[in-house]
């Protein structure tokens, strides 16, 4: 049987189509050393003070990756575990911008964790009503664990099927690395990579509720005393709009961060695994520290490399 003959210009056509699939195949997928990803190849490389220990991965929307340090392998992520769950009970459970939503009875549950000294929580009663906005603002602000859990028990009728939610909304978004066992992050089952929760924080900022939440440095809540504060003392800073804290004696300390440059292109970056094995409180300011320190100088080098 005769060959079809390919045209030279063709041909040439097919090598370059293949050579562009190929590279961005690479940034999107990098290859894996051991089973773990290796450190994405920087599309904007710039001269950046990395975290010395742990793992830390960002980018600039809109012109590409800034690189990832680190050994990308699961740590745990403690309360940055959140963000996944406000995540999946708004994909279930959709507000619009501006919208409290459904209110929530709190149970006993929930009131009865409010007064553990072992985790962080928020102060909730049983049988209050409380929309489905202030819940997410209870457990993005001040980081409540009790509230995590019962948006899980309201959302899928217990943790345990929630969780199974939270895993497949992982899988789906090429988070390979992640595993999530609860759904406030207090368990250090819960594992997952710089570079995946870079996905997730692309992901979540595009929703306006998330996006409003996190970028609040206090707010009150009906039935609620006082001030809720942001645990994410960098906000208003460097360009900082949001996004979450976590800390833990296994995890250290950890932070996903969203900030605009001067230009206005948004930053996203995740710093894990800073300090661990100490207390909870020097980790988190250890992670808040280094990436006050990336990020600033982000800002600084972002304008001269992308004239």
């Amino acid at each position: 049987m005769a060959r079809t003959r390919i045209p030279p210009v063709a041909g040439g056509i097919a090598a370059a189509v293949a050579v562009a699939l190929a590279v961005a195949c690479w940034v999107l997928f990098p290859p894996t050393v051991d089973g773990r990803a290796s450190a994405a190849r920087p599309v904007v490389d710039l001269p950046l003070p990395w975290p010395a220990g742990g793992q830390a991965s960002a980018e600039v929307q809109g012109l590409g990756s800034l690189g990832s340090r680190g050994d990308q392998r699961p740590v745990p992520i403690a309360s940055v575990t959140k963000v996944m769950t406000a995540y999946v009970v708004l994909k279930d459970h959709p507000l619009a911008a501006g919208e409290a939503g459904p209110r929530i009875t709190v149970d006993e549950q929930a009131e009865a964790e409010s007064t553990s000294s072992e985790e962080s929580s928020a102060p909730v009663r049983a049988g209050r009503e409380i929309s489905e906005r202030d819940l997410l603002s209870l457990m993005l602000v001040p980081s409540g664990n009790n509230v995590a859990r019962l948006l899980a028990r309201w959302d899928a009728g217990s943790q345990d099927a929630f969780v199974a939610k939270m895993n497949r909304e992982a899988a789906a978004l090429g988070m390979t690395s992640t595993t999530y066992t609860g759904a406030s992050g207090v368990e250090d089952s819960t594992t997952s990579t710089a570079t995946d929760q870079l996905r997730l924080a692309r992901e979540v900022m595009k929703n306006d509720v998330i996006r409003a939440i996190v970028g609040t440095a206090s707010l009150r809540v009906d039935g609620v005393p006082g001030d809720v504060v942001n645990t994410n003392t960098l906000l208003g800073r460097h360009g900082v709009i949001g996004l979450k804290t976590g800390s833990s004696t296994a995890a250290g300390g950890a932070l996903m961060w969203a900030a605009r440059a001067d230009g206005g292109a948004l930053i996203l970056g995740v710093v894990l695994h800073q300090n661990p094995g100490g207390s909870p409180a020097a980790g988190l300011r250890a992670a808040l520290d280094t990436s006050e320190t990336l990020i600033s100088a982000i800002q600084r080098e972002l304008p001269a490399a992308t004239r």
